[in-house]
């Protein structure tokens, strides 16, 4: 069997353990990163962030059309649409390909050894890479683990047939004529809209009494407006059951058993980490629960092991990974370098999208140091221009009364998430509303609603 001795050991080629494996490289440490799962990029390039908002995309472009064929649009008028789901999904494999590509030859110029396979480890530093061309022995000074998560699976609806997680969904050669989500989060949300948008009958069957539960409902009101003007069916308060002979058994709120026909059950009930079949029982590292426990560093109980992304808990998003994989690389390289950030911002890519960062209403309740604006996307010129105005959209800032500071900002809207970097960049900085209301915002832009919802924070909002 081959022996690799390293300095840095990474498992998991997603977000967070590519961005650690590039970072590496380019601190000029010894780097072998092993690749057991979706491939370059993981969960997020591969079956999750990048190739669900294409398929977002190329839904709303169907829409579009659907829409200039129905009594027009904008002045426009077109012929019937049609889609071919297959050929859809091969442009979004290919850009899939295009990205892995990139990563590969990033992961390259860093010098960064990768190995297809999958590790299993029998200590802290020692694991054993299964490959196509047989076992390889890896030993290392350091190791960082990047293992992701995976979907949650219902021991009632087991994935298999025309039960489907959201990896399935993005692959489908055709648009099911009904499609019952199960589970109202940002996935099932995502997915469930963007199919209706091409065509198919969409019923969502969620637990909780409203969907997207961890937004507040203001936040949510938008979506679920356009969900009802678009006959999606919800059932909420309602728990699904056994799916037989094309029909998903349901139990309403108020105790009814019925059942709903459906081409394919997407389930989308949430996500978990990825700790079994790779030996983690074998490195006597400490658990926070289901997750590997970490410190400010990302550093694990056991010297010299690091975790990153969605194995170190939530928010489970490709963003924070990265970041962390950065700060563990830096780390090891002798850095003094530390995870705290301020907020992580949080994307949802609904019609319309919801971004929140920072402190909520929910998370102030009962505060009276707490100063709240809201700024409606209605009353800005960019937003009508482009049909981003009439769904009920805005953006809302939360600060302290006694500094100004920024405690938090949400925004819904069409195209709003190209907002929550600034978002995010004004509360890492510590800004003040006077910092927002002094920056000059480009006209017309949607960022307007950002100034204009910080100068009504402070009494003088200019266009309401």
């Amino acid at each position: 069997m081959q022996q690799i001795k390293t300095k840095v050991l990474i498992i998991g080629a997603g977000t967070g353990g590519y961005v650690a494996g590039i970072r590496c490289g380019q601190l000029g440490l010894d780097t072998v990163l092993v690749d057991g799962g979706d491939g370059l990029g993981g969960t997020c390039l591969n079956v999750g962030c990048i190739p669900s908002k294409a398929i977002i995309h190329a839904a709303s472009k169907f829409e579009t059309v659907a829409k200039a064929a129905d009594g027009g649009t904008l002045g426009i008028t077109a012929s019937k649409p049609a889609v071919d789901l297959s050929q859809t999904v091969a442009w979004k494999d290919g850009i899939v390909k295009k990205l892995n590509a990139g990563v590969a030859a990033l992961l390259k110029k860093a010098k960064v050894k990768v190995i297809k396979g999958w590790a299993t480890f029998s200590d802290a530093k020692t694991c054993t890479v299964k490959t196509a061309d047989g076992d390889i022995g890896i030993t290392a000074e350091h190791v960082i683990l990047a293992t992701g998560s995976e979907p949650v699976e219902l021991p009632f609806l087991p994935f298999g047939g025309d039960v489907i997680s959201s990896t399935e969904a993005l692959s489908l050669d055709k648009v099911p004529n009904k499609l019952v989500v199960v589970g109202g989060g940002y996935i099932g949300l995502e997915l469930g809209i963007a199919f209706r948008k091409l065509g198919a009958e969409v019923a969502i069957v969620e637990m909780a009494d409203r969907l997207l539960p961890l937004y507040d409902k203001a936040l949510t009101d938008p979506v679920a407006k356009w969900l009802e003007k678009h006959g999606v069916e919800l059932h909420l308060g309602a728990k699904a059951g056994s799916f037989e002979k094309g029909q998903l058994n349901v139990t309403t709120k108020d105790g009814k058993a019925i059942k709903l026909k459906a081409d394919k059950v997407l389930v989308t009930v949430g996500r978990k980490a990825r700790t079994q079949g790779w030996g983690l029982e074998n490195m006597g590292v400490a658990m926070n629960g289901p997750f590997v426990k970490i410190d400010d560093r990302c550093a694990a109980s056991m010297r010299n092991v690091w975790a990153v992304g969605d194995l170190t808990g939530e928010p489970m998003l490709a963003h924070k990974g990265s970041a962390q994989g950065e700060v563990v690389a830096e780390i090891i390289a002798g850095h003094d370098r530390r995870f705290d950030p301020v907020t992580i911002a949080a994307v949802c890519f609904t019609e319309p999208e919801i971004v929140s960062a920072g402190l909520g209403p929910q998370d102030v309740e009962g505060r009276d140091d707490v100063l709240t604006a809201v700024f409606p996307l209605a009353a800005i010129g960019r937003a009508l221009a482009i049909e981003a105005g009439e769904d009920g959209g805005f953006v809302r800032v939360l600060a302290s009364k006694t500094d100004h500071r920024l405690l938090g900002v949400q925004a819904v809207g069409q195209h709003v998430s190209e907002m929550s970097n600034s978002f995010a960049q004004m509360l890492e900085m510590g800004a003040v509303l006077e910092d927002v209301a002094g920056v000059i915002h480009v006209h017309p832009t949607l960022g307007e609603a950002f100034h204009e919802a910080s100068l009504r924070a402070l009494g003088h909002a200019i266009h309401i």
